[in-house]
């Protein structure tokens, strides 16, 4: 049996895996966003929404079935290599329908058909989903290749973009690079699937069985992809490339802290998933209970702080043709703590239990909730009427989840120590604002936009969030002390050996 790595272990590699991705768009977004403006990178991002739509069609619900299906049967290989069989056979005849009606939406959707091109370059992600088998290396927790092969990919990405992308006509090559910054390794991943499940036929196979999970999951994902893309679609074709830009600069960096928040989750699937079908209920329950304090823990400073520097955190990684995206970002950040909730409730305790049908519900009822509410508000607002859109549907996803979880929400947050968060984040919010209001004087006027940001960023950031820990670690905040303390005292002690041995 494949050798089980600790959860911390994963979640350590799935950090750095997330960590790289921020990197990458913290080295990318500012410079892309200054070589193709905002109308150029409207089109890229309504490009890559069109193609969410299209790779959703495709996979169907198998990105997050297949992981559970997969952590459910992997202690015996040939069950596993069934399995594995029977889910790709029948996302590649999904996949082989879904490219024909892309290929034929290119020249009848006149939107579609002024930017063929940039399309079908990034329209190779479809096929590539579906060969990457991301879902069986998860369902195996196998982080550290999954971690190492992306960071290849991410350099090589880079370095290509500063290659190639030099003016506002090469969007085209930039929405390639994309694709090879993100889905590069997935024909490394179907190379290599071999040293877990035989591809040769094992028979007794029963596709049927698959199909009832797959559908509801694919549901699912229809409905969070209508309010995670259907945003920006939307504005494309109401309000223009413009303001599409300026609402895909507050999402990118949504995006990011929303990643780094459901970093821990990502690894929990198929330990869970695991525990369930084990019968392990109790190391279940505390699971999920930590995992939710950590999310809280996590997501509620970031998005504090966020909402308070939107302006200077735009400065930076965009420049000054963003700056009006300002009360976007400011609308749509508070929907990392939500998203961070969800993902919880959601994908790591109703899917590992059977419940996905809840989660469904949840999808459905904030998918609506979205729709509505970019209809009545982007024609006025623009990219704040998307941004409240968003967030209302996140928020109505949490209820309807809580609410699905009611009898054993109350054992989830015994984990939970939310007045310490608040304790925290109050002196750290209030430093943090009295230092921009030293620092602006002195920094406005007389350095770049950039430069201004990045100092004023660099000294509230270091305040504000150095500020949240001590007082956690000093309120002994429970899962501080359970997890980050002891890292701080062993690195004390290398430090302190160091020392002794100069």
């Amino acid at each position: 049996m494949k050798k089980e790595h600790s959860v911390t272990f994963n979640f350590i590699m799935n950090f750095i895996l997330t960590a790289s991705a921020f990197v990458f768009s913290l080295i990318t977004f500012p410079y892309v966003s200054r070589v193709l403006l905002p109308a150029g990178n409207g089109k890229i991002d309504a490009a890559a929404a069109v193609i969410a739509y299209f790779s959703m069609f495709a996979m169907l619900g198998i990105p997050t079935y297949g992981i559970r299906a997969c952590a459910q049967v992997r202690d015996d290989k040939e069950q596993l290599s069934r399995t594995v069989q029977e889910i790709l056979c029948i996302n590649a005849g999904m996949t082989a329908i879904v490219y024909a009606v892309f290929g034929v939406s290119l020249y009848l959707v006149p939107k579609f058909a002024e930017d063929r091109a940039l399309l079908l370059v990034m329209g190779v992600t479809i096929v590539l989903h579906m060969v990457g088998v991301n879902w069986l290396y998860s369902a195996l927790e196998e982080y550290a290749y999954i971690t190492a092969v992306s960071l290849i990919f991410k350099v090589i990405a880079v370095c290509l973009m500063f290659l190639f992308v030099h003016d506002a006509e090469d969007y085209i090559i930039y929405g390639g690079i994309t694709v090879v910054s993100n889905m590069g390794s997935c024909v490394f991943n179907f190379l290599r699937i071999g040293k877990y499940v035989t591809l040769k036929p094992v028979g007794n196979y029963k596709f049927r069985r698959h199909l009832k999970p797959i559908g509801v999951f694919c549901a699912m994902n229809i409905a969070t992809n209508i309010y995670t893309n259907l945003d920006t679609i939307m504005l494309k074709f109401i309000s223009g490339d413009v303001q599409t830009g300026y609402y895909s600069a507050a999402v990118k960096i949504k995006i990011i802290v929303a990643s780094l928040v459901t970093s821990l989750g990502a690894v929990l699937l198929p330990r869970l998933s695991y525990y369930i079908e084990k019968g392990r209920k109790e190391e279940f329950k505390q699971m999920a209970s930590k995992a939710l304090g950590f999310v809280l823990l996590m997501s509620l400073p970031l998005a504090v702080y966020f909402s308070m520097f939107a302006y200077e955190s735009l400065g930076l990684v965009s420049g000054d043709a963003y700056l009006l995206a300002e009360w976007p970002m400011r609308l749509i950040m508070p929907t990392v703590v939500f998203i961070g909730i969800s993902n919880i409730l959601g994908v790591q305790v109703l899917v590992p239990t059977g419940r996905e049908n809840q989660v469904l519900k949840s999808t459905v009822a904030g998918a609506a909730v979205d729709m509505a509410l970019n209809m009545a508000l982007i024609p006025r607002l623009g990219a704040s009427g998307a941004s409240i859109g968003t967030l209302v549907a996140e928020i109505v996803v949490v209820l309807v989840q809580g609410k699905a979880l009611e009898g054993f929400l109350s054992k989830l947050w015994q984990g939970v120590k939310l007045h310490y968060y608040i304790a925290g984040l109050l002196p750290a919010a209030i430093a943090a604002q009295l230092a921009r209001m030293a620092l602006k004087p002195m920094v406005d006027g007389k350095f770049p936009l950039e430069q201004s940001c990045f100092l004023v960023l660099a000294v509230t950031g270091a305040l504000f969030f150095g500020i949240y820990g001590i007082l956690l670690l000093l309120l002994k905040e429970p899962i501080t002390m359970e997890y980050i303390f002891p890292i701080l005292q062993k690195l004390g002690k290398r430090n302190g050996t160091r020392k002794d041995e100069v």
